[in-house]
């Protein structure tokens, strides 16, 4: 992992792996990938998180950032 600071990860939930697996089966990057349908790439990805499991594989993620501002100026609330 590139990150120094690892000991922020946690164990990444099974529905949070199958959405990544099924958002990978459907997209390519941000363009739509039309020779799969959303059904297929769900059933892929939760027999993919299941098989995973089963032989032990421990997924982990980094805790959400917080949201980014664009805009440099504070809003005068936030002051």
């Amino acid at each position: 992992m590139t990150r120094e600071d690892d000991s922020s990860l946690r164990p990444a939930d099974a529905a949070d792996i199958a959405d990544a697996l099924m958002h990978a089966l459907r997209y390519d990057g941000r363009r739509r990938v039309h020779d799969a349908d959303e059904l297929m790439a769900r059933l892929v990805a939760e027999r993919l998180v299941v098989h995973l499991e089963r032989c032990g594989f421990v997924l982990c993620r980094r805790p959400d950032a917080p949201a980014h501002s664009a805009n440099r100026h504070p809003h005068p609330r936030d002051e």
